[in-house]
């Protein structure tokens, strides 16, 4: 903004004007405008408030691969978004290492594909880690084997699977793996020339760090560019953040498998006694018959109980509930 003349200056300015002193075609705008290049090869298709609005359904998937992805790999992981830029196709399918691991995505409903990059590194420790070692990379970068592409297809499928909810608020999203590619250039999936939208997440899976890349082109995201801004987005997520879960999440908990064990009594058998043993034999309990049995959940007991049976299956009658700390 310019500045601002006091009341005082603006009477000078007048009397200078009615004098002669100053002449106004002197004052008058050059009419020289200030140009801005514009390069018609990287067109702006992204906004920064479209890159903001993706930054957040990531972050939204990288806490879901945080709490979902350890199960598998019984490892600690950390996923944060980093960065999100525009940049041509060619440029990011140029940037790429060799090999690389590369998920083709069908975006369905949505035209086109999306491409998950994951770096080298990263893959071989999930790999090692998957069959059974500590999750450490290679010395040494090598192509992928046959069977370690089968396990990298099953743990990038569950990766793809994730962001279903983060699109939740955009479109409803059914993904389906086409394939999995560790070359860049069998990864043509559109035109090198057009805009591509990448979201850089790092990962770290145990002490093992390193970037996964979200690849969006602007032609995939088209249809649904308009949602992609934070006003709607939040509008949305408000929406959904006045209903009530409690019954959707007491029916999930309800699903989960719980072992459970009740224990007659313990014994000490030698390993020639154990051999031994036929139908028939009797093993001596420390517990007597009218001793209440301990009931285990998992590995905490809760229950006290005693034995009997029930339409001829044996069974347990719950006597008391053992509190927490009790």
């Amino acid at each position: 903004m310019g500045e601002v003349l006091s009341q005082s200056e603006i009477d000078n300015l007048l009397a200078a004007l009615s004098t002669g002193e100053l002449d106004v075609e002197n004052m008058q705008d050059s009419g020289d405008k200030v140009v801005k290049d514009y390069d018609f090869k990287r067109p702006a298709k992204f906004s920064k408030e479209h890159l903001r609005t993706l930054e957040i359904i990531y972050e939204h998937y990288g806490r879901l691969i945080s709490t979902n992805l350890p199960v598998y790999l019984r490892k600690n992981i950390q996923v944060s978004v980093t960065s999100s830029e525009t940049v041509t196709f060619s440029e990011f399918t140029n940037a790429l290492s060799n090999p690389v691991i590369l998920g083709i995505v069908d975006f369905k409903p949505l035209n086109g594909n999306i491409i998950i990059e994951l770096a080298s590194n990263l893959g071989f420790a999930m790999i090692d880690r998957m069959l059974g070692g500590q999750g450490l990379p290679l010395d040494k970068v090598r192509d992928f084997s046959e069977i370690e592409m089968t396990i990298l297809e099953k743990l990038m499928i569950i990766c793809m699977q994730l962001m279903r909810e983060p699109w939740k608020n955009v479109v409803d999203l059914n993904p389906v793996m086409e394939r999995i590619e560790t070359n860049a250039q069998f990864a043509q999936v559109i035109a090198p020339s057009d805009m591509i939208a990448i979201v850089t997440m790092n990962v770290k899976i145990g002490d093992v760090e390193g970037l996964m890349n979200i690849c969006l082109p602007y032609f995939t995201l088209e249809d649904v560019m308009d949602k992609l801004n934070t006003k709607y987005w939040f509008s949305t997520m408000q929406k959904e953040g006045s209903e009530d879960y409690e019954e959707h999440i007491e029916a999930l908990i309800r699903r989960i498998d719980m072992p459970v064990k009740a224990i007659l009594g313990k014994s000490q058998v030698s390993v020639n006694d154990f051999i031994n043993l036929q139908p028939g034999d009797i093993i001596r309990l420390n517990t007597g018959v009218s001793s209440e049995m301990e009931v285990y959940v998992g590995n905490i007991r809760k229950f006290t109980a005693l034995p009997g049976s029930s339409k001829d299956k044996y069974a347990v009658r719950v006597t008391s509930v053992i509190r927490e700390g009790e």
